[in-house]
This record gives C-alpha cells, sequence and structure tokens, in this order.
C-alpha cells in the first residue's frame, strides 16, 4: 500500500500527542545554553574534554535506563539497581583477579545480571508480588551481600585492564593518529549507527505502511531523524577534538541499538508494551504476560550487569559502599525521557535524552561548585517535576 493512502494525523493532533517525545530535546538544549552561560568560565560545559567527561562519569546513567525504560513501561519499578551494580562489580573484580580475562569476566558479569533480574522477575511475574517490594528487598538484600564479600574493603584490579572498558579511548587502543583537528573514529562509529538507525527507522514505517497503521507525516519523521542525527554527529565532533572515541560510548551506541530494535521491531517489543499500556487486554489477546515481565526484567539484570563492571572500572575498585543512588537518577532520566508513569508509553531514545539531561545537570552543577547537598534538592524536583509534567499531559492528550 502507497503511504498518500495510510491515515496520518492532523499536524495540531501530532503536536499533542508527541509533545512529551521532542520536548527533551528542548530541554537538554536549554540546560545546556543555561550552564553554559552560568559557568565562570563561559562554554566550558560544551567543550570536548567536558563532554567525554559526562560520559565517563555519567554512563552508567544511561546504560541503566535502556533497562529501566522496559521495566518501568510493564509498570514495573527496580529500586535495586545500585545495590546490584555494586554487588556484581564486587564480584567481577574478584573474577578479574583470578587472571581470567575481561571478556570472560564481562560475560559472567552478564549472567550474573540476568540471575538477579529473573530471581526478581520470577517473584514480580509469577509470584504476584508488587516490583516495588521485591526490588526494595533486592536493594537492602544486594547491599549486605557486597558489605559482607568485600568485608567492607574496596576490592582493587591486578592491573589497569579492567577500566578499559569504562575509561579507555578507541583511537588510543587501535593506535590511530589525528588526521587534521580529528581524531577518526567517533565520526566511523556514529555514521556506522545512524546508518543502522535510519535503516531500522524506515524499515518500520514501511512495515506499518504495509499494514494499514497509522505513522506519522514524513515532514514530522524527517525531523526526528534530523534531530538524532544533529545529536550523534555534535557529540562525534566534540569527541573527536579530544582524545577519540571512549570505548564506552561505543558499548553504549550498541546497547542502544540492540534495545531500539527490540522495542520497534520485534513481537516481544509489542508485547511489552501491549503488557504494559494494558495488562487485562493483553492476556485476553494470548499475550503471555507473566513471561514478558520475567523477561523484561532479565533484561534489567543483564543491563545492571554491564553498568556495574562500567561504574566499577571508572573507579578502579570495587568499594562497599559503590551504587548509591544509581536509582533515583536512572528513574529521574526515563520520566525525563518521556517515559510514562502508567506504564505502556517510552522509548529507548527518549531516555537517553533524559539520561543526557540529568548528566548535564549534574556535570553543570560540579563545575558551578555547588554542593552535594544542592544536588540531591535538584535531582528531586526535576523527578518531581518530570513525573508532574507526565501526569499533566496524559490529562491533556487524554491519553491516560
Amino acid at each position: 500500500m502507497s503511504e498518500k493512502h495510510v491515515q496520518t494525523a492532523d499536524i495540531k493532533t501530532l503536536i499533542k500527542n508527541n509533545i512529551r517525545n521532542y520536548s527533551m530535546f528542548i530541554m537538554l538544549i536549554l540546560i545546556l545554553i543555561i550552564f553554559s552561560l552560568l559557568t565562570a568560565e563561559k562554554g566550558i560545559n560544551l567543550s570536548p574534554r567536558n563532554i567525554t567527561n559526562i560520559f565517563f562519569q555519567y554512563s552508567y546513567v544511561l546504560i541503566l535506563a535502556v533497562g529501566m525504560v522496559m521495566v518501568i513501561i510493564v509498570r514495573g519499578i527496580d529500586l535495586s539497581v545500585g545495590s546490584v551494580c555494586a554487588f556484581v562489580g564486587a564480584l567481577s573484580m574478584f573474577l578479574y583477579n583470578t587472571g581470567m580475562g575481561m571478556p570472560l569476566t564481562l560475560l559472567l558479569s552478564l549472567l550474573m545480571g540476568v540471575a538477579v533480574g529473573g530471581y526478581q522477575g520470577a517473584w514480580v511475574a509469577y509470584g504476584k508480588m508488587p516490583a516495588f517490594i521485591v526490588t526494595l528487598s533486592g536493594m537492602l538484600l544486594y547491599r549486605g551481600l557486597v558489605y559482607i564479600v568485600t568485608n567492607v574493603t574496596p576490592v582493587i584490579p591486578i592491573d589497569d585492564n579492567y577500566r578499559l572498558l569504562a575509561t579507555g579511548i578507541l583511537d588510543e587502543v587501535m593506535g590511530l593518529k589525528k588526521i587534521g583537528p580529528y581524531f577518526p573514529m567517533s565520526f566511523v562509529v556514529g555514521a556506522i549507527l545512524l546508518a543502522l538507525f535510519f535503516v531500522t527507522e524506515f524499515y518500520a514505517r514501511k512495515k506499518k505502511i504495509e499494514n494499514e497503521f497509522e505513522v506519522s507525516p514524513m515532514a514530522l519523521f524527517v525531523t526526528k531523524l534530523v534531530l538524532i542525527s544533529i545529536l550523534t554527529v555534535a557529540l562525534a565532533d566534540r569527541f573527536a577534538r579530544f582524545r577519540g572515541l571512549p570505548i564506552v560510548v561505543l558499548v553504549l551506541g550498541i546497547t542502544v541499538f540492540v534495545f531500539y530494535f527490540i522495542m520497534n521491531n520485534t513481537v516481544l517489543g509489542r508485547y511489552i508494551y501491549a503488557v504494559g499500556g494494558n495488562p487485562r487486554s493483553a492476556k485476553l489477546t494470548g499475550i503471555n504476560s507473566e513471561l514478558v515481565t520475567f523477561i523484561v526484567f532479565c533484561f534489567m539484570g543483564g543491563i545492571t550487569g554491564l553498568a556495574a563492571v562500567i561504574s566499577t572500572g571508572y573507579m578502579n575498585s570495587a568499594l562497599p559502599q559503590a551504587g548509591n543512588l544509581f536509582e533515583l537518577d536512572t528513574i529521574a532520566a526515563c520520566y525525563i525521557g518521556g517515559v510514562s508513569a502508567g506504564g505502556g508509553i517510552g522509548s529507548v531514545i527518549g531516555v537517553i535524552v533524559g539520561g543526557l539531561v540529568m548528566s548535564s545537570i549534574n556535570n553543570g552543577m560540579l563545575l558551578m561548585n555547588l554542593g552535594t547537598h544542592f544536588q540531591y534538592v535538584v535531582k528531586a524536583l526535576v523527578l518531581l517535576l518530570a513525573v508532574f509534567y507526565d501526569v499533566y499531559t496524559t490529562r491533556k492528550t487524554g491519553l491516560g
């Protein structure tokens, strides 16, 4: 079926229905401009060095948000991610120090995370326990376990290779030199990821048209692609002007693409949205909602295992108190990124932008030399306002 025969909403309706999807882009731009003007050295927050440091320091938020968005979409929550990061991070350090190497350590850390997610998911999906209670229990359980396994003592890696995933630069590892003012790998990887993203988007749009689903007008569709392209190219430029592409950004990009594809181009992704939108209707249509919820928590666990290795590598030690308040930044990133507190609404791209908003706020306050207590106040207000905005826009658009 040709696109001109497919139903499209009028511009006013589209603006109302997509305001939550595009407002975070505006918010990110405004925050970057505000801190650019407020910091003592004007524009330092946009410097190549600082942008690279933001991803080194806050990559765990972006990675965890990719998992948390799926959990919230199915009307759950995971309060245990900080404690699980500390616990899996400590175990991964012990494993690495036995000499098994980083690839195997990373694989086992992912499996440990999946096991934790499966344990909690089983209670939620099949035990019919509230996710809030299950993951609150997990937060206490894994915090206690990390104190036990570390004996309240930091665990130090036997060499510097453990931290490569978190703080390494791909160009330096590959021995690449500057081409003019730029290191090349940022643009190469950015172009590959954008190409894959474009192919995925056009494929999804084509499938919707073939099945006579409503699609957004081409102008709005192209606008979304342009915004994401501008953000990607701008980040690539910042990385390329400093030291090159951080390995953690490559890991983040792959993670985002994999789960974006799952959520937008697979049957499982449609089931996740269906279960979150209306669990009872999903059940009546034959969807195994318990299995879907269980899989989502397994995904969350695996992603938490990845974040554990990265956050531990950034600190270059496994600290018993690691992961404190990771869940706050992650949940806030999701709500800022357009995820609905009522479930069924949210996107991977949206929460990445939401995570960048939170990271930019944290980084901007550090550059302004604001104390930690002020940062807590601002984060609390941002989270509250993000949820209020979700409730307000849901009521205004009639989506609730």
